[in-house]
């Protein structure tokens, strides 16, 4: 028998985190252990790590302090678990240098390989992603668009997202008018839905 992995689950909710685990535990190459991506310090029965699973709604960009945690454990060795419906998250988890990449609906033996895969340090790329981290590769709306929208989305009116970003009310107008048409939007409401789904904030 080979070498043992060490496999790190991080995921938000426990009653997945615990399924995730029990699903790798299926393998008895792998030795597994979990944590909640909130936890400042890992549970003391967290093990030394060579690849983490990390669902892909727990990821922000590299170096945040909300991935140090499990960042610090795993360096780049990650599995990040994800649809298709989230572009952004695909495109956040492959710059932040995930080797791997797997689709939330894909048949479990799927996780098993690329957690074997990842853990050899080579890449896995779910086909079903393909695709979708194509799409998620060139993002619609330039920074100050997205700006303008995630105010918005906040709930700031026109004229305080102005103030916020020192511009003057008609080009924050613009930004707006630019963002809902270059993302195939109806009003600025539609815009923001679909910016939130695909996971570009």
């Amino acid at each position: 028998m080979g070498e043992m992995v060490r496999v790190l689950v991080v995921h938000e909710e426990e009653l997945l985190r615990s399924a995730l685990v029990q699903l790798l535990r299926s393998d008895d190459a792998l030795e597994v252990s979990s944590m909640s991506p909130r936890a400042d310090v890992p549970d003391h029965d967290v093990l030394p790590t060579d690849v983490c699973v990390v669902d892909g709604e727990c990821l922000h960009g590299p170096g945040e302090a909300h991935d140090a945690s499990f960042r610090a454990r795993c360096g780049e060795r990650l599995v990040v678990l994800t649809t298709l419906r989230r572009p952004g998250v695909l495109r956040r988890a492959f710059e932040g240098g995930a080797l791997g990449l797997v689709d939330k609906n894909a048949p479990a033996q799927r996780l098993i390989t690329a957690v074997h895969t990842v853990a050899k340090g080579e890449r896995f790329l779910d086909a079903a992603l393909s695709v979708a981290l194509l799409e998620g590769a060139v993002m619609p709306l330039t920074a100050r668009e997205l700006s303008v929208l995630s105010l918005a989305a906040q709930g700031s009116p026109m004229p305080e997202i102005a103030a916020r970003l020192h511009l003057s009310r008609g080009t924050v107008r613009n930004y707006m008018a630019t963002a809902i048409r270059k993302v195939g939007a109806r009003n600025r409401v539609d815009a923001i839905r679909i910016v939130q789904n695909a996971g570009w904030t």
